[in-house]
């Protein structure tokens, strides 16, 4: 089969990685003239570590980042809001760690093992079109190109979701995010994976190795904010929280911080029409709350190559993967969703009651719902 996948990101070069060792075809279309990936930092966390070992990819990807051992959710002053996790522990059962990586890093390791299936940049698409019997795309240079599949990994506003569904734009979460990765080797030392909770705001912070931390503020907000001087506004917000939040932005150059407009989609039940289908944000684009956006479009990645490679036909492959993955990533999204409206919220009567109910969760209440996340 030849496969053209829409999106040279995670979700794509995973699948296309996926394809190559099954023997298909595939080309890569990626809208971006060069290869610099966006964003700063994920967690690859055991249900995708799993995918990418199956892969063999495993070794690599580790090497890339660093293994997450311990994990809390504070509150502004430092105090833990719940109990802190040994990773380490939760993880075990799954043979795979918890990993904080940089995206570049990730992508580069994905993008050696795509070969030769590597992405063809600059390829904007325009136009889809797809019959019972072909499927073929336009670019806005003018190229076009024919397959047997189309897969739409083209992220929040993809251009390919627009000929399965029409639901209009993404919906705005309500709060915006700052993200960035510090100088190397300047920053201090973390010894756990941590989310910080106040009114309305939130920081985070992990270690991704190579002598740099990620970290990501959020904060509720009117969408299309207009950055000024971001370095000095972001000091200012979180001047009075915990250490080491403010030596953590110090160490920080402006030009690597990015800021985003948090945005999700409500949960659709289909992901593909006649040859083409979505895969990762442009099917089930969802909140980072839970950090498992990379994560499920890296499943999706897995489970529709190996159907692609298992079914009697074409049509049975994607109703096959939309039976093994709708209801698990729109749970995912809706609860990503819930879990954001928490964690920002603003009254000081409703901040006092979430975290004295953080505080009185049991600790295995937290590793069931952290484990229930890694669960395939």
């Amino acid at each position: 089969m030849h496969v053209l996948i829409v999106g040279g990101g995670i979700g794509g070069l995973t699948l296309a990685v996926a394809l190559r060792q099954k023997g298909h075809s595939v080309q890569v279309l990626e809208r971006a003239g060069s290869v610099t990936p966006a964003g700063a930092g994920l967690a690859l966390q055991p249900n995708a570590m799993s995918v990418l070992a199956s892969l063999g990819l495993a070794s690599a990807v580790i090497s890339a980042g660093r293994q997450v051992t311990r994990a809390a959710i504070l509150d502004r002053d430092g105090q833990l809001l719940g109990a802190e996790l040994d990773m380490t522990e939760l993880s075990a059962p799954f043979g795979v760690p918890l990993l904080a990586i940089h995206r570049a890093r990730l992508h580069a390791v994905l993008t050696d093992a795509a070969g030769e299936f590597a992405p063809t940049l600059g390829a904007l698409v325009t136009d889809v079109e797809s019959s019972a019997s072909h499927a073929s795309l336009r670019c806005d240079d003018g190229r076009t190109f024919e397959a047997d599949l189309i897969v739409g990994a083209d992220g929040l506003r993809s251009n390919v979701r627009r000929y399965v569904v029409s639901d209009g734009e993404p919906v705005y979460s309500g709060y915006t995010s700052w993200r960035g990765v510090t100088s190397p080797g300047v920053a201090p030392r973390l010894e756990r994976m941590s989310e910080s909770w106040g009114a309305g705001e939130r920081f985070g912070m992990v270690d991704i190795g190579h002598d740099e931390i990620y970290w990501f503020a959020v904060a509720n907000a009117t969408p299309g904010g207009v950055d000024g001087a971001v370095h000095g506004e972001l000091l200012e917000r979180f001047a009075r929280w915990h250490e080491p939040v403010r030596e953590v932005l110090e160490a920080t150059a402006p030009e690597r911080i990015i800021r985003t407009d948090i945005s999700d989609r409500n949960p659709v039940t289909c992901w593909h029409r006649d040859r083409v289908v979505l895969l990762g944000d442009a099917a089930h684009a969802m909140t980072p709350n839970l950090g498992q956006g990379a994560c499920q479009a890296i499943e999706d990645a897995a489970v529709l190559a190996e159907e692609l490679s298992a079914s009697v036909s074409l049509q049975q492959s994607l109703q096959h993967y939309e039976r093994r993955r709708v209801s698990r990533a729109n749970s995912i999204v809706i609860s990503a969703r819930r879990l954001g409206w928490v964690s920002q919220l603003q009254h000081p009567a409703a901040v006092w009651l979430r975290d004295a109910v953080m505080r009185v969760t049991p600790r295995s209440a937290a590793v069931r719902q952290v484990q229930s996340l890694w669960r395939v």
